[in-house]
């Protein structure tokens, strides 16, 4: 089996951090988002392959893969032009011939991969209850338990079923056969072709797809989200508060403190994660994604994303403030 990550997307609802890397390298959590990706599936017994669809900056996707997944069998694709999912897939087209598991890399979900594709013939689409999914993509589920159809962004909420934004296809080559079939026809939203319309043609040509509710899923594609998924991702694993302990510095598990970070008479924490070299003194932070080499010095922060080696430097202040006074500093 080929597990295929497009990633060519320029990331633009995470600008400025996306500016200088890809979006799968923005950190959450101790790691970079592809990390946690290929963490998911860099186990399953059956894995031939990850292809990777690189656009923008790609060669640091391939850097940060050889680096921290040296035994990771990876091919990489570039996607000069932004033309959809459907149409990143196709260029890989003559590596795909087997069963194939394509996933988003915003996307972090929890669930038991080898046993939903163990000796599975039909296809499948994970997927998650929600509260609103008019904002997502939603499974069109028949009596008979399979997928009759894809909508995205449906107009009403009474279908809460949304996917997660990854499928297993038995058939690599049956995937291509039907994107071919959806750019002959030119069935594409604006000028993008998306898997689902894909998808969909696979459906009504019989393909039979079931579904697997996952036990949670997070998505890293806006910083609030990308801040949720921190918070989790933290809880889950603990961070590593006890190893991160440093004297004049309060820790508020749990947090994540790179062993090269630098950090002086400081509060950090809860759900403050620091990447290596970064340095922070006099300040107090909590809820926030720090990335490598960045520097903070009194400074309270809060719900934010600080980009690599970017600067918050504050300065300290001796006041007199009088009774029933009001003071704004900033």
């Amino acid at each position: 089996m080929k597990v295929v990550l497009p990633m060519a997307g320029f990331g633009t609802r995470l600008r400025p951090l996306t500016w200088s890397k890809p979006k799968p390298l923005v950190q959450v959590a101790g790691k970079a988002i592809l990390g946690h990706v290929l963490d998911m599936f860099c186990c399953l017994p059956d894995l031939e392959e990850v292809v990777f669809i690189v656009g923008f900056l790609g060669d640091q996707v391939q850097e940060y893969v050889r680096r921290h997944y040296p035994n990771l069998k990876g091919r990489y694709i570039e996607q000069k032009e932004m033309l959809g999912q459907s149409q990143a897939i196709w260029l890989a087209r003559e590596f795909l011939n087997g069963p194939v598991l394509v996933s988003f890399v915003d996307t972090l979900i929890e669930a038991d991969f080898n046993g939903a594709i163990r000796n599975r013939r039909n296809a499948l689409a994970w997927v998650k209850q929600v509260d609103d999914p008019r904002r997502f993509g939603v499974a069109v589920v028949g009596r008979n338990g399979r997928v009759e159809r894809l909508v995205e962004k449906p107009a009403s909420a009474e279908n809460k079923l949304a996917v997660v934004g990854m499928y297993y296809l038995p058939s690599g080559a049956d995937l291509i056969a039907a994107i071919r079939s959806q750019m002959e026809k030119g069935v594409k939203l604006g000028e993008e072709f998306y898997l689902a319309d894909a998808l969909n043609l696979m459906l009504a040509g019989g393909l039979a797809m079931d579904v697997e509710e996952v036990t949670h899923w997070e998505d890293c594609g806006k910083p609030e989200t990308l801040l949720h998924a921190n918070r989790f991702l933290l809880e889950r694993a603990g961070g590593n508060t006890a190893p991160a302990a440093r004297d004049g510095v309060a820790i508020v598990p749990p947090v994540f403190i790179d062993p090269d970070a630098v950090v002086r008479q400081s509060v950090i924490g809860p759900y403050v994660s620091l990447a290596a070299g970064c340095k922070v003194e006099n300040s107090v932070l909590r809820d926030t994604i720090v990335d490598e080499k960045a520097e903070i010095a009194w400074m309270v922060v809060t719900d934010s994303l600080i980009g690599a080696q970017a600067k918050l430097l504050g300065k300290p202040g001796s006041f007199l403030v009088g009774d029933s006074s009001e003071m704004r500093v900033g």
